[in-house]
């Protein structure tokens, strides 16, 4: 508790934009974003590996987000453009250092988190 933080969310209308910012003591290998809405689960948004330049995105992004970290910062962020009510959700950062060779999409794999951050698209 109290590795992540991330800062960033708020209100906007259909078509704005958000950049996320998450903040960390150390960033692990495999960072990246995850949202929840009620009753769902967290899916993930953007993933991306230390020194990788191959991010991962969540189908429904579409090309409207872009993830990237700075280790010398201890900083990732999430730039979220033409943006859409069903966007709506908690936005979520972590990291791990896996056990695999990618970054693992399943919210389970990552055991720090931060406090989460709300994203809200009204139309």
């Amino acid at each position: 508790q109290g590795q992540l933080v991330e800062s960033g969310g708020g209100s906007v209308q259909v078509g704005g934009s958000l950049t996320l910012t998450c903040e960390a003591r150390a960033l692990k290998r495999c960072a990246g974003w995850f949202r929840q809405t009620p009753g769902n689960e967290r899916e993930a948004v953007a993933l991306l590996k230390r020194h990788d330049q191959g991010p991962y995105y969540g189908n429904f992004v579409k090309d409207r987000f872009i993830i990237w970290r700075d280790e010398t910062k201890n900083s990732m962020w999430l730039q979220m453009n033409d943006l859409r009510p069903v966007d709506t959700a908690m936005y979520y950062c972590a990291h791990d250092d896996g056990t695999k060779a990618y970054c693992e999409i399943s919210a389970a794999r990552y055991r720090e988190w931060g406090q989460g951050t709300q994203v809200t698209v009204s139309s």
